[in-house]
């Protein structure tokens, strides 16, 4: 029998083997790594390659077999006497048969896409959609200009629903177009398999696939439903499938095709710039009183008899804004998804026939909608990322004719929306990227948003129609965060050392020595407002020095405040980071907003600093061409 000793060293010796094993998987694993991606990465490759060949087909053309029809249902029934950009290349890919991706800005007539495919071609062309509103809107629409369509939503009576089955299979049906949600081909089987007989018999035209983003995790607006769309270019083959969608990032595109199993389709991408839109940053009070009463302005002097929509974040806010908007005399509606089918479409048709004034609305709800002349988009609270703020900004002015997005922006709203959305992949980034939007005070906003949607605008494309470009400033000043990022990191420490929490409030309580004695710094309070700490505290946040950290209550869910990744970098030796102090530009609130497409031209800073004693003027880098003709004033840290 083996001694102790014996089995020990066999055990050594077993081990010693087992981590060659280890490291020789540990080698395959990387090996297997590689070759996926690089497969990935091929795949993709042959995508993008199919893709640019469809592109370079002249999609625009008016030599196709069914040009002129497509023309003479133009001209008769949409009693319209030309195409927007890019409409015609994605009616008559898909009148070709192609799948299609069509990215185009919200207003940029998307619907007509595939309403009038759909009466060129005998068949059904099924409209998904996740917008009940907006389905509505254009049921209305289509009936008045005596196009057969039908709609069925979970709210529909058990009638309707049976008579759409039907239609489904019967063979003569007049019935053009069908908008269905997501959630109706996900749950109902009834539907699927009657579908399925429709396109037996050779009647199912196309699937239109309305808010396509939402398939991907990595889009603005998620929906789980959405995912159940992948197996419809294999049960229905030869069909084609065209997704449309006002806000998606070349990511977010490759994701849908994957998931939609319609990899190298052809995507069709207008530009994004909407030149008739006025953006705007207003600085949000501290008190509910005084911002009610800013809405109040707006909507009796600078919007009077204008139409428009007013979004913040949460049920409790828009029914709270809409009973003190009344109160003040105003004709509001109050919108958000808890509300009775019944009660959201009297209410919006009372908008669209200009009863009300304004809707008040929650941004987690998609209201979709087709009015042309809404002349303003008021947020009361920060879009949750800047492909749902683009969205919703861009219900104004579909006319053509000057509209005007204005923001009303306070730090504390940032923990309002973070509370709510971060616990999904990637919502934190996106809220983080609103965040970057509203801090801004240097670049024109026009160029964030190109940015974002990976597009390049000229200065000349915006034309003095945000607030910055509308505002050149001839200083503009930095503030130098070296020291404060040590103060507050010498806080956050002396708060962990005690068990103790900070919300961003307690933590610019203790930063400005008004807070428990026991969490204050030894220092000076900052030179600055309280105003301007608040976007220190929210560029620090953005920039990953600070980070949130999210506690659940039995009621709500709390956000703290605790050092981020970034902060470490604070003792080196060559640590810097400044930030851009914002100004904010004059706007009038009693007085009727402009009618052309000309922006105000007066300037004033309402953040009022301490003159600081240690100053310096540096030209701005040249690589930053919208400050290039401006003056950096930096404010030295060491000033505390």
């Amino acid at each position: 029998m083996k001694s102790v000793i014996e089995i020990e060293r066999e055990i050594k010796s077993i081990e010693k083997e087992l981590n060659k094993v280890d490291s020789e998987i540990a080698k395959w694993k990387n090996r297997q790594r590689e070759l996926q991606e690089k497969k990935t990465l091929l795949k993709k490759t042959i995508n993008k390659i199919k893709s640019e060949s469809l592109a370079s087909v002249d999609w625009a053309g008016t030599t196709y077999e069914w040009s002129e029809d497509v023309n003479r249902v133009l001209r008769d029934t949409f009693k319209l006497n030309s195409f927007r950009p890019k409409q015609l290349s994605a009616i008559n890919s898909t009148l070709s048969g192609q799948h299609a991706l069509v990215v185009m800005p919200t207003g940029a007539g998307k619907s007509l896409c595939y309403q009038l495919p759909a009466l060129i071609k005998p068949g059904l062309t099924i409209v998904i959609s996740p917008l009940i509103s907006l389905m509505e809107d254009q049921i209305r629409s289509l009936t008045a200009r005596k196009i057969p369509a039908k709609l069925v939503t979970s709210t529909s009576p058990r009638e309707e629903i049976t008579a759409v089955l039907n239609l489904l299979k019967d063979k003569i049906t007049p019935i053009k177009l069908l908008y269905v949600t997501p959630e109706r081909l996900a749950k109902s089987k009834r539907f699927m398999a009657n579908l399925q007989q429709c396109y037996a018999g050779g009647r199912l035209q196309r699937i239109a696939i309305d808010e396509v983003h939402c398939c991907s995790q990595w889009g603005h607006d998620f929906r789980p439903d959405y995912k159940f769309l992948g197996i419809l270019s294999s049960m229905f083959p030869n069909v084609p499938i065209l997704g449309l969608t006002a806000t998606a990032t070349a990511h977010v595109l490759n994701d849908v095709q994957k998931i939609l199993n319609i990899q190298g389709c052809l995507v069709i991408k207008s530009t994004f710039n909407r030149p008739n839109l006025f953006y705007k940053i207003l600085e949000k009070p501290t008190s509910q009183e005084e911002c009610i009463t800013i809405l109040e302005k707006l909507l009796k002097y600078r919007y009077k008899g204008e139409s428009g929509i007013i979004y913040t974040n949460s049920i409790k806010d828009s029914e709270d804004l809409a009973e003190e908007l009344r109160k003040r005399g105003l004709k509001v509606g109050c919108y958000h998804a808890h509300m009775e089918a019944d009660s959201r479409r009297k209410v919006h048709s009372k908008w669209h026939e200009k009863y009300y004034q304004a809707i008040v609305a929650t941004v987690a709800f998609g209201m979709g909608i087709d009015k042309p002349d809404v002349r303003f988009i008021i947020h009361h609270t920060i879009s949750k990322s800047m492909e749902n703020y683009y969205q919703e900004s861009g219900r104004a002015g579909r006319d053509g004719k000057r509209a005007e997005c204005v923001t009303l922006y306070r730090m504390q709203d940032i923990f309002k929306v973070s509370t709510m959305v971060f616990s999904s992949a990637g919502n934190m980034d996106n809220l983080y990227g609103m965040i970057k939007y509203c801090l801004n005070g240097k670049y024109c906003r026009r160029q964030l948003i190109a940015e974002h949607f990976e597009e390049d605008w000229g200065y000349a494309d915006c034309n003095k129609m945000c607030d910055v470009c509308s505002n050149p400033c001839s200083i503009l000043r930095e503030i130098s965060l070296e020291n404060h990022c040590k103060t507050l990191s010498y806080i956050l420490d002396k708060a962990e050392s005690k068990d103790t929490k900070l919300t961003a409030q307690k933590l610019l309580s203790a930063w400005f020595l008004t807070g428990p004695v026991n969490l204050r710094h030894k220092g000076k309070e900052p030179n600055f407002s309280r105003n301007l700490a608040e976007d220190v505290i929210a560029f620090l946040l953005t920039e990953g020095y600070l980070v949130e950290d999210f506690h659940f209550t039995a009621y709500s869910t709390i956000s703290y405040i605790k050092k981020g990744p970034n902060m470490d970098s604070v003792n080196d030796v060559d640590f810097s980071l400044k930030m851009t102090v914002r100004k904010y530009s004059d706007f009038d609130l009693d007085r009727p907003a402009p009618s052309d497409l000309e922006s105000e031209v007066h300037s004033y800073d309402k953040v009022k600093e301490k003159k600081p004693e240690k100053c310096k003027k540096v030209s701005s880098p040249s690589t930053e061409p919208k400050a290039k003709k401006s003056k950096i004033l930096v404010i030295d840290s060491d000033e505390e």
